[in-house]
């Protein structure tokens, strides 16, 4: 490639449903490298497989690519001048290279039935051979061919893969690879319904749409061979192919949904930030040195390099991601975080709260938990005491832990006296009530952890929570008192009964 040609890379997803992170991140890898060099990044559908095709699919990869801020500059919904980017709606281009390459003698119609194809297959399975197609059709008369094709009969079209030598690319992580061309058969290039198969329409699309680069998994370099025969039979520049590794799961193998793997909008859902898995999956694979983890998108799109992706794969590390996305939130301007988290309570809240949330209240709250929480879909939970009068009061299990263990009725006048501590309270905050309930605590001779792990269950419904006084300076001293004397009276009538 010259260095005064345009840097164009393409994202083809297959609309077969929801974007998985591996697929994502080779997008957002691709981007990247666009927006470094100046170049452009096109989105185009590979919907050739109609039987795997998912209505809705394509709006999904879309909404996932935006939601990650991954814009493109041609498309499906934009248009662009090498359109249109659906391959479904370029069959002829597809058609008018496999007859092409017919009349070049670089490919042929083969008329197998599937019932051949298979006791084909299982005659070389018997003589332990590998499966793959015997040319039957390579010498078949052409002229022959057309007349049964255009008599209606069944047929798919294949390339004629050179029988002696070898193929050899060049790839940009790897350097060049060599294949032996006996160890590869006649491959289909157009099916029998008219669709092409991959190897044919990418390479068809790649060239017409200018692609310079293409960045694809490493599962496709044993395929490679073969697209740079059909790119030479065609008279077609080849582009500079970057195969990347795959992400791992826990187990080694390939990240998949049976290791938990998420699509991209689950992401969303459960509260992680566009930006943390952003950065998350830009590092999944790529490293700028051996210490810096925290990118901005700028500063990415300022360092990132394709040619520095690992050659190896790389495990999805759960933890680092959740790790990330605290940081994030963390470091979040507080006006935002804010706002982030009345959207997301306005969403996750029971309907029985009433809206619209209370934005000056989440302002208050927010450094109770801004250094707690690594997923936003954590919040409601954590912070849903607060918009409400009346919690659940909580099963007497869940008050007699360790020190109260059967001692309902210490546990319901340890309560009680603390409610009458707190009522005459005259400076209702954090400090003047935790230095009340100290006392009080004392004063049973409790010991104060267990003695405000009560407290806490009685003020908030649960074990875990914001810091209780502070939380308790916001929810406000009537209501907190209400609170721990109706818990007190749960406890007393469990102890009655």
């Amino acid at each position: 490639m010259q260095e005064t040609e345009k840097i164009r890379v393409r994202f083809a997803p297959s609309p077969t449903g929801d974007p998985h992170v591996g697929v994502i991140r080779q997008a957002l890898w691709t981007w990247l490298y666009a927006k470094k060099m100046d170049g452009q990044f096109i989105l185009r559908i590979e919907d050739t497989d109609q039987t795997r095709y998912v209505e809705g699919a394509v709006e999904r990869i879309q909404n996932s690519l935006k939601w990650l801020g991954i814009k493109w500059d041609e498309g499906p919904d934009i248009g662009g001048p090498y359109g249109p980017y659906f391959q479904s709606q370029r069959k002829h281009l597809y058609k008018d290279a496999a007859e092409r390459l017919i009349e070049d003698g670089f490919a042929y119609r083969c008329f197998a039935t599937p019932d051949e194809l298979r006791e084909m297959r299982e005659k070389q399975q018997a003589a332990k051979l590998p499966p793959r197609y015997d040319g039957r059709y390579r010498n078949y008369p052409k002229i022959d061919a057309q007349k049964r094709a255009a008599a209606g009969e069944s047929c798919v079209i294949r390339f004629a893969m050179p029988q002696e030598g070898s193929t050899s690319f060049s790839d940009l992580l790897r350097g060049e690879i060599t294949f032996e061309n006996k160890e590869l058969d006649d491959f289909v290039i157009l099916k029998s319904d008219g669709f092409p198969t991959y190897h044919l329409a990418h390479v068809v699309d790649d060239t017409a749409m200018k692609i310079s680069h293409v960045t694809r998994g490493e599962e496709w370099i044993p395929s490679t061979p073969r697209h740079v025969q059909l790119f030479n039979a065609l008279g077609y520049k080849i582009p500079t192919w970057v195969h990347a590794p795959v992400i791992l799961g826990p187990d080694g193998g390939k990240l998949s949904k049976r290791h938990g793997a998420k699509f991209v909008l689950e992401y969303a859902e459960e509260g992680y930030l566009s930006d943390a898995l952003f950065n998350f999956l830009a590092i999944t694979g790529w490293a700028l040195d051996d210490h810096t983890e925290i990118f901005s998108r700028k500063r990415l799109t300022e360092v990132f390099d394709l040619k520095d992706l690992s050659k190896n794969p790389s495990g999805f590390d759960q933890t680092k991601l959740e790790w990330m996305n605290g940081l994030y939130l963390r470091e979040m301007e507080e006006d935002d975080l804010v706002s982030i988290f009345v959207q997301r309570l306005e969403h996750d809240l029971p309907a029985e709260i009433p809206r619209p949330i209370n934005w000056a209240l989440v302002k208050e709250l927010t450094p109770l938990v801004r250094e707690r929480i690594k997923l936003l879909s954590e919040l409601s939970s954590l912070v849903g005491f607060f918009f409400t009068s009346d919690i659940p009061t909580p099963a007497t299990e869940e008050f007699l832990t360790k020190k109260w263990k059967d001692r309902s009725g210490d546990a319901s006048e340890a309560l009680k006296f603390t409610a009458n501590d707190l009522e005459p309270l005259i400076d209702w905050n954090a400090e003047d009530i935790q230095q009340t309930m100290r006392n009080t605590a004392e004063k049973l001779e409790t010991r104060a952890g267990d003695f405000f792990s009560l407290t806490r269950i009685a003020v908030t419904g649960t074990r875990v929570s914001p810091p209780l006084f502070e939380s308790m300076e916001i929810i406000g001293q009537e209501l907190c008192i209400n609170r721990i004397r109706r818990a007190s009276n749960s406890l007393r009538n469990t102890t009655d009964s």
